[in-house]
């Protein structure tokens, strides 16, 4: 069985977020480690990027949760 061209670019998507997610990560800890100015500022956009996920999903659970119907 041989991939699609679209199976492909799905899968090199994923490894992309995956590196960037990795680095983050990398970077973080890094600059706790009192890292090059360069790291503390992609270690601050990681932050802030884990800080929008986390509101984002608050604020789906919150909607969910007032639209159940709770009716069983």
């Amino acid at each position: 069985m041989t991939a699609t061209e679209g199976e492909i670019l799905v899968g090199l998507v994923l490894l992309g977020v995956l590196v960037l997610a990795v680095g983050g990560c990398v970077c973080v800890v890094w600059a706790e480690r009192g890292g090059p100015r360069w790291v503390r500022g992609v270690a601050a956009v990681t932050l802030a990027a884990g800080d929008l996920v986390r509101r984002s999903e608050r604020k789906r659970r919150r909607s969910l949760k007032g639209t159940s119907g709770g009716g069983d």
